[in-house]
């Protein structure tokens, strides 16, 4: 059980690219950028509301930018804490009706503010792992004695994987010193009906590490450690890794594909042979 002092951090970063989500609008009406966003509310609403001490961040990862949805910039001292229970006529609780309100104004403002150039559907989530990672540190400094910090990052993601932000990746998950989901001990979950989604969140990814061991969850996916090569996409066992970027590559190069960098290769000495005495005669 935590202790009364013990603050529960939850980042929600939620992928709002817009061309993706207007591509899935066309595939499944049923589920839009809308239906996502109401099933992290409802998640956030129940983070919130199991304790006093729960804390509450969310952070849209868009194509070329990410963003606080809550808690906003603009507001002074907003720490993501909710620490009233006050309700409202309708029997909704005030406050978090208010946040409701708060994400719902910012991710409209955002939407309509951003152009989109292309029709790329990557997202930033390197930047928005990044701008998580940096909350939760601030968090963590602004903590009164004795207090601590439970953080987790919950990252609902709906485009395909950038290979072009794989190096700002490594360096968000390295500046964690931790690894993604399998290594950290979290969940990784592909949802197989995405209209559900409100369900599998709060069923999957409310608990907590110690209140996922006595719940029956999905069974994990199977995790192949071994690497990829950035040549041939091939997995290997022995490779070459470039010391800049961590790139993989299955064959010896001297220049690096991914950063270009140029390794200074030592060739072996050549061990020259002594040359024998001639005996005079």
């Amino acid at each position: 059980m935590a202790s009364e002092e013990e603050i529960n951090l939850l980042v929600i970063v939620v992928d709002v690219n817009p061309i993706w989500w207007g591509q899935q609008a066309q595939r499944e009406p049923q589920f839009t950028l809308s239906k996502c966003m109401d099933a992290a509310i409802v998640m956030a609403n129940a983070h919130v509301a199991m304790s006093r001490n729960n804390k509450l961040a969310v952070i849209a990862s868009h194509c070329n930018d990410s963003h606080f949805l809550y808690p906003p910039k603009s507001e002074p001292g907003s720490d993501g804490t909710l620490d009233d229970t006050c309700c409202s006529g309708d029997g909704k609780y005030e406050l978090l009706s208010v946040a409701n309100k708060i994400i719902a104004d910012q991710i409209k403002k955002l939407m309509s503010n951003i152009e989109v150039t292309g029709g790329s559907t990557d997202t930033l989530l390197a930047g928005s792992l990044a701008k998580a990672l940096c909350y939760i540190n601030r968090i963590t400094k602004e903590l009164e004695v004795g207090q601590e910090v439970k953080s987790r990052i919950l990252v609902i993601k709906a485009a395909d994987d950038s290979a072009l932000q794989y190096m700002n990746f490594m360096n968000v998950i390295f500046a964690a010193q931790k690894q993604a989901c399998d290594i950290t001990g979290g969940l990784y979950l592909k949802i197989p009906q995405k209209a559900a989604l409100a369900q599998y969140l709060l069923w999957v990814f409310l608990p907590d590490g110690e209140q996922r061991s006595q719940l029956l969850l999905p069974p994990p996916v199977h995790v192949d450690y071994r690497a990829a090569c950035f040549c041939h996409r091939n997995l290997i066992q022995i490779g070459y890794v470039c010391s800049v970027c961590l790139s993989i590559f299955c064959n010896f190069s001297p220049i690096c594909t991914t950063c270009e960098t140029a390794f200074k290769i030592q060739l072996p000495q050549m061990v020259k042979g002594k040359k024998k005495k001639l005996k005079a005669s």
